[in-house]
Parts: C-alpha cells; structure tokens; sequence
C-alpha cells in the first residue's frame, strides 16, 4: 500500500514529461506528430481592450425591450490624514491633532423597473458615511452596523413627451443643479455639502415625502415638487432657544434660529435650466457632474426652496422665570418667533470636448446660493467627520450652511489620451467655495467669511466605473471663530461602480 503514492507521482511526472518531451520516430519514418510551427512573436496579436461598461446590467422582460430591470452598485472608500479642528477627541477623554483614518463615503444600489415606455419604478438603498467612530447605529458616537436605509423609492408615470408625474420619497430637489448631484460622476472628491443645506434636518439624506412632476420642453430642462417635511430636532424645545443666567432663575432668548420642530408646513421646491447645446437626459433626477468629453453642455439654472414655519428663535427681549411651572409645556408658555426656510441658487454648466482627436474636454460648474434661515443661523458639518463626539466644530467640520451667501466655483480637464496608457485618464481639477453667514462675526461685528479650497485629480482607470481620486482640502477651523486657522486634508478615494 506505501507504494502506490510514489506510483502515481512518478506516473505523473511521466505523464507531465512526455507532453513536453520532442517526440524521436524510429530510424526512417516520419514522425506522426509534427511539430508546432514557430511562432513570430511580433506578429503575435495584442489582446483587445475592454468594451465600454455602457448601460450595465439590465435584464429585458419583453422581447422590444420596453419592460426591463436595471441594475446599479458603487462602492467609495476613502483613506485620509486629516489635521484636525481644536479640541477634537477620537475617542472618549483622548484628544487627537491629527490622524490616518478609513472610512466608506458610500455604498449603494439602484434598482429601476420599467413596465412600459409610461411607467417606472426605482428603489434606491444603501449606507454612507461609516468611519470607526461614527454612522453606525448611534451614528454620532458609533461606527458599527450603520444603517441599510431607502434613499428613492418612486413611481412615476409619463403623461406626454414634456410632463412626467411621480410620488414618494424622491430627490426631486429645487435650488441649484448640484442640489441634484449624482454621486456617481462627480468631477471632484465629493460636493461641498452646502448643495444640501437642509440635509438631514427636514429631509432625510436630501429627500422628501411627496409628489412632482418633471420634463423637458424645447431648451428647458424643468423639475418641482410638493412635499411633507420630516420632524426634527425632537429632544430641543423653547428653552434650547435661549441662556439661562447664573443662578439659573431666567433664561433669557440669544436671537439665535433653529429648526422648528413644531413645523408641518409643505416644502415646495423648483429647478429649471435652459440648454444651449446638447439636451441632457432626465429618465432619473440625478445631475451628471462630468460627462468626461462625451457631450457638449451649457446650461444656466436658478431654483428655490420655501418651507413656511421651518425656522423658530426667541429674541433678546425673551425672558422667562425657571423653574417653569411643574407639567408646563415649554412650547405652550415660552413665546417664539416663527421664520420661513428660504433658499434660492443660480448656477452654469459647461462641459464640452476641446480636442476631438486627443478627447480633451473641459468641465466649468458655477453656483451661488442666498439663504434664509431666520437671525444667525448657522450648521457646522464634517464630511465623513473623524472626530468624536456631538461638538458641532469637532473633527473636520466646517460652516455648511447658515443665514447669508455662499458661492461655490469648480473646474476640471480631463488631459490628452494615452497620457498614462491607452485607457487610462488623468482630470486634474480645482474647486473653492466662500460662504457668508450672518451668525459668524469678527470681534468688530464683521462678517468672518469661511473659505474652502480643493485641489486633486481623477485618474480614470475605466472612466468613472473605475477611477481613484486624490484630493487636497485647505478648511477653516471655526473653533474659535476670532482666530481663524487652516486645516488640511488629504484623501485618497477607491469608486467602482457596475
């Protein structure tokens, strides 16, 4: 029984041996197999490139392709050093300066069924935003197990060739183009997050409960929208309004406004856009951020939001005694004043090949919001913040929105073919926003302006199917906001999207 093993290695070898070995005919004969000719290897064919991604996976349940299901799926991963904001922990009681940390910026799937030419549905779900400490379950404190939530989940129904009608939750959002941003074509690291100004506060994750009816008429590109606002802030009450003295017998109104959670008043949102050259699709509602040379676009838009009763504050002359009455409700016996959300952007698009024959093209985005928030409102927000805990300026955050003006300017070249090999691309790119907001002062009572700059590149591996994006962000710490310091970032980003 030991030597069977050894026979069939050796068998093995044999067998192994004798397809390699020249096969050697007795004297005078022919060999019966002939040797395989010589092969010129310059003369070998390359391998062929990979087929463009196009459309992705789509199953078609009709035989003309009119009733179908489509698939989409994306990843974004980030490594980054970030220098963080003053007083930044990252762990409980342990500050932290600076750190290298991994997070996931997103990971989603779509999901699109058309019955008929008329009629569609698309669900769209996912996580975002998980780093080791945080957007976990206990999103602000914990990174484990973050939420799989409903992103879109719609109908719609075509009327004609120039009004769609559609219900549910939707990001059918006014204000400005990047208010619509895709996530999966954006030509810089990310959007600045101001696009968002009420993310997460009235909508959830910049979508809304309600109806719209979207299309395109000649050159205008059209959306608008009814929809219910999400309650929010529920633990705050009249009191969080205001600062109670030392003794804690008053508290008395700091002028200061925050969002209403009495509010129930419908938000109503517009965006139109007028093209000058190609007309962009809108099957979906998610804007493209670059078309990478393949479409020549120039688009200028405006939109708004308005959302009545959105807002409440108390003035400075507002005091009331403490303790308040035993059962009293704070939202009966303490007087507010009651502010409308209102937002408005106007923005321009272009995006336009340069050079047909190198496939060099240009990509310039432009916005400029006027918000309303009520008196000195302002919201502090990180992207994919690393630093622990609920300190609004903590980790990497900065002024996000907030009663005043912001503009935001980007620009993009996707360089010359064959730069780094025949498929790849390189798309250096530059964005830098400056924001005002009523409630940031200098010691003088000046506005204190907040200025973000970002500079990276796209190396697009399988354009934006694949790519790796790197990035460079100068932000300021509003710590204290009479001493204005520059953080910098650096990100890494890994997207595949099928």
């Amino acid at each position: 029984m030991r030597k069977l093993p050894y026979a069939v290695v050796i068998g093995s070898l044999l067998t192994a041996g004798s397809t390699k070995a020249q096969v050697t005919p007795p004297v005078g004969q022919k060999p019966s197999i002939q040797p395989a000719p010589a092969t010129d290897p310059q003369n070998t064919p390359a391998p062929p490139l990979p087929e463009p991604y196009g459309s992705g996976l789509r199953v078609d349940l009709s035989s003309d392709g009119a009733k179908y299901l489509r698939f989409i799926t994306w990843t974004q991963v980030w490594m980054r050093y970030n220098q963080n904001n003053t007083g930044t922990l990252r762990a409980p009681s342990k500050p932290k300066n600076d750190q290298l940390d991994f997070s996931l910026r997103r990971s989603r799937l779509l999901v699109m069924a058309q019955l008929n030419t008329r009629f569609l549905i698309y669900t769209h779900l996912g996580i975002n935003n998980q780093t080791a400490v945080s957007g976990g379950v206990n999103a602000a404190v914990d990174g484990k197990k973050p939420q799989v939530f409903i992103h879109d989940a719609v109908t719609e129904y075509k009327v004609n060739q120039y009004l769609s009608l559609g219900a549910g939750l939707h990001y059918h959002n006014g204000i400005s183009r990047m208010t619509n941003a895709s996530t999966l074509n954006i030509l810089t690291l990310d959007v600045p997050q101001t696009n968002w100004p009420t993310i997460e506060q009235t909508d959830q994750f910049a979508r809304w409960l309600g109806v719209y009816a979207k299309g395109i008429i000649g050159p205008i590109n059209y959306r608008v929208s009814v929809s219910d606002p999400f309650l929010t802030n529920q633990t705050r009450n009249p009191l969080d309004l205001g600062i109670a003295n030392a003794a804690g017998t008053s508290n008395t109104g700091a002028n200061v406004a925050d969002y209403n959670p009495q509010n129930t008043s419908h938000v109503y949102q517009a965006y139109a856009s007028y093209g000058f050259f190609e007309q962009e699709p809108s099957a979906l509602p998610y804007m493209v951020g670059t078309y990478l040379g393949t479409k020549k676009v120039l688009n200028i838009g405006a939109g708004f939001l308005y959302n009545k009763d959105g807002m409440y504050s108390r003035p400075t002359s507002s005091t009331v005694a403490l303790p308040l009455p035993t059962g009293a409700d704070p939202f009966l016996i303490v007087p507010t004043e009651k502010y409308a959300i209102k937002l408005f952007g106007a923005d321009v698009f272009y995006d336009s090949p340069l050079d047909a024959d190198n496939n060099l093209a240009l990509t310039v985005y432009g916005v400029y919001y006027r918000f309303d928030f009520g008196p000195n409102y302002v919201r502090y927000v990180g992207g994919l913040n690393p630093g622990y805990g609920a300190v609004a300026t903590r980790g990497n955050a900065v002024p996000q929105s907030g009663t005043g003006h912001a503009t935001y300017l980007q620009a993009g070249l996707l360089l010359p073919k064959n730069l780094l090999g025949p498929k790849e691309r390189l798309q250096p790119y530059i964005a830098y926003q400056h924001s005002s907001y009523e409630g940031l002062r200098q010691a003088n009572g000046d506005r204190q302006p907040s200025k973000v700059l970002d500079l990276g590149a796209n190396i697009l591996l399988d354009g934006h199917n694949a790519k790796l994006t790197l990035n460079y962000r100068s932000r300021p710490d509003f710590t204290n906001p009479q001493n204005i310091n520059y953080r910098p970032e650096i990100t890494l980003q890994t997207m595949v999207f099928l």
